[in-house]
């Protein structure tokens, strides 16, 4: 028997409502019973620091297959450890798409032999991620996939959409959607607005999100089945969520940090690490996300980690690839800007957004401490400053706009299945 006592740190647990200083055990890489670890083989000291759940990134891009210049499985998975996570949802963007079990099989095995940390893919809602043709979603459900997601494209064709909406309720899948009418973005590559317009950049107006949003509420209210919408950006996006949900619709968000912590004045000196889709925003819109994070209209928290190679963003802007890598500041970021800065919401339920919301959407195992369930334990010291130096990440790439930021808490230990991965 292994055993593993983790002393004197402030458990936060919102799956179970707890939150108090005490001890925790583990047993066999499993939340166990005090009484049950009498002689533990181990103790790790958590004074002043925040036990939690292992937390839970949704949305990340692994790269593999594929694109594993950018990102592989086991480089991802190290960066998501040293950002304090222990389960990620990888995207269906690779290449070959994750549209098929063969695919899934292949991410679920090398995850298994490289990956530190849990890896859950999200299979494709169509073929080649095209927007033409279903994927076959009742055997991604049987290749167990944890959603169904386009992320990086969009489908347009609303009707295939509904679709794929009834087929995912049939095998109990949500979907995700990362919400862009091709219509009215256009080639756009910023924000329309202000700055686009005094950069002559090709603008990206919020209108391109909200029209996808708001049909995804009316097919989640027309389908009864829920829909989740991936890295919201626009006050229009908060507006329609917030409403639809007061009506019980079974529509979702998400937020990313950097579209809190940046405004599309970040873009003035053409750097392509401020290129992201969706586009960073207005101060409005930025406002609009903090308040639909206070008020639980957005409800979950995670990266969109985008992994780029150093030449494929070296280029001019409106030709370099959207993405940033995320997985390592992210927890800092929304410690700093939601906790202490902003004081939109406080640890307890910035716990939750990245525990017990993406375990209730996805209906995983995880993100709680119970006693029987996977130790996949998250330390966080709250108060913890500390500089953001890229060129210290695990991450394979280093497309990030937070060097040289310093930010108040981060995860100091990250323990999957009873095991450290990561130590601060």
């Amino acid at each position: 028997m292994s055993a593993t006592i983790i002393r004197n740190g402030r458990i936060i647990d919102p799956a179970n409502k707890r939150d108090e200083v005490a001890d925790l055990g583990i047993v066999d890489g499993r939340i166990a019973k005090l009484s049950e670890t009498r002689s533990p083989r181990s103790e790790i000291d958590a004074s002043n620091l925040i036990v939690a759940p292992g937390l839970i990134d949704i949305h990340v891009h692994l790269r593999e297959p594929g694109f594993s210049h950018k990102e592989t499985i086991e480089s991802g998975a190290r960066a998501a450890a040293a950002g304090g996570f222990t389960t990620v949802v990888c995207m269906a963007n690779t290449s070959p798409a994750a549209d098929n079990p063969s695919t899934i099989a292949w991410i679920k095995d090398r995850a298994a032999e490289t990956a530190c940390v849990n890896v859950l893919p999200a299979g494709a809602i169509s073929k080649g991620l095209a927007g033409e043709e279903l994927a076959p979603i009742g055997s991604l459900a049987q290749a167990g996939v944890a959603a169904i997601t386009d992320d990086g494209h969009c489908i347009q064709n609303n009707e295939l959409m509904r679709r794929a909406v009834e087929y995912a309720r049939m095998v109990g899948l949500p979907v995700l959607d990362h919400c862009q009418d091709y219509n009215l973005v256009g080639d756009g590559v910023v924000h329309e607005g202000y700055w686009s317009t005094l950069l002559g950049l090709p603008g990206w107006p919020s209108a391109g999100e909200e029209a996808m949003v708001l049909r995804n509420i009316l097919l989640a209210e027309l389908c009864d089945h829920p829909i989740h919408c991936q890295h919201v950006t626009s006050a229009g996006s908060v507006r329609l969520i917030r409403e639809a949900r007061a009506r019980g619709v079974k529509i979702s968000g998400e937020v990313c940090p950097h579209h809190i912590a940046l405004t599309d004045e970040a873009i003035q000196d053409f750097d392509t690490n401020y290129k992201i889709n969706p586009p960073l925003r207005s101060k409005i819109d930025v406002d609009a996300l903090l308040n639909g994070i206070a008020d639980g209209t957005l409800s979950i928290l995670c990266s969109d980690h985008a992994p780029h190679a150093g030449f494929e963003k070296e280029v001019e802007f409106d030709r370099a690839p959207f993405g940033i890598v995320g997985l390592e500041t992210e927890l800092g970021l929304f410690l700093d800007l939601l906790v202490h800065r902003h004081h939109k919401i406080d640890i307890v339920r910035l716990i939750e957004m990245y525990t017990v919301e993406p375990k209730r959407l996805l209906k995983l195992e995880a993100g709680t401490l119970s006693v029987g369930a996977a130790a996949d334990v998250t330390l966080i010291d709250p108060e913890l400053e500390w500089l953001v130096k890229i060129d210290s990440f695990q991450s394979a790439s280093r497309n990030s706009p937070f060097d040289g930021w310093k930010l108040k808490g981060r995860a100091v230990r990250t323990i999957v299945g009873g095991k450290t991965v990561w130590t601060a």
